[in-house]
């Protein structure tokens, strides 16, 4: 699983020019799957995503996870995060989760999220979905489990 992870101010989902969620301030994760992934790499995602320290504190430091910030979380299936680049100039995806798979990850993840108490919005798996945002300082990580 690969998820890239960016603080922004907002961001929002359009499917078919219709915007079918949205954020203010919190964290977008683009969230690649690959065939290996099973509960406890969800369960790895979640807490890392309830632990990461990213927003400012009042000092300017980043010390904050996404509850303290009372942030929310935009998350969005992106299978081309798990894209083998190494060689020529197309990329390669055999290390992706078959479409099935991919989308029972990701309803997992979510229920996880959920379950955690994180205020959650979502992308639509398998659409050609518009991601608008904002990122915040800019800051972006990167996660691979």
């Amino acid at each position: 699983m690969i998820a890239l992870i960016q603080r922004v101010s907002r961001a929002s989902v359009e499917v078919n020019q219709a915007t079918i969620s949205q954020i203010g301030h919190g964290m977008l994760v683009l969230l690649g799957v690959e065939k290996t992934d099973g509960q406890e790499t969800i369960d790895k995602l979640v807490k890392k995503l309830a632990n990461y320290r990213m927003f400012s504190d009042e000092d300017g430091k980043m010390n904050l996870n996404v509850q303290q910030a009372k942030g929310e979380i935009l998350l969005v299936s992106q299978f081309t995060l798990v894209a083998d680049t190494q060689k020529g100039n197309r990329p390669g995806f055999s290390r992706g989760a078959s479409p099935a798979h991919g989308e029972h990850i990701y309803q997992q993840t979510i229920a996880a999220i959920q379950q955690a108490g994180l205020p959650l919005a979502t992308g639509q798996f398998g659409a050609d979905m518009q991601v608008s945002l904002v990122n915040d300082g800019p800051v972006t990580f990167q996660f691979t489990f």
